[in-house]
């Protein structure tokens, strides 16, 4: 696994689990524990995906630096040979 791959799993990863902690909180939205929890997560997640991001380019085109076309300038995921 290259160093791309560990972290898109990192990130996906901490994402995955805000987003299950969310889906639980639509029908239990008092529940401050997994409020805390989720925001943690997210929270776990952010400095990541700003690394990568820095490192590879825009996961999204709302990439973290606010520039919506920015990420049609870095290689395709298939146009990679290693890590980018």
């Amino acid at each position: 696994m290259t160093k791309r791959e560990a972290l898109i799993k990192k990130i996906a990863t901490y994402q995955f689990a805000a987003h299950d902690l969310q889906l639980y909180l639509d029908t239990h939205p008092g529940d401050s524990a997994t409020i805390e929890q989720m925001q943690r997560y997210e929270e776990m997640a952010a400095p990541l995906i700003r690394q990568y991001e820095a490192q590879y380019g825009a996961l999204t085109k709302r990439g973290e630096d606010g520039n919506n076309w920015d990420w049609i300038k870095a290689p395709w995921p298939w146009e990679c040979e290693e890590d980018c």
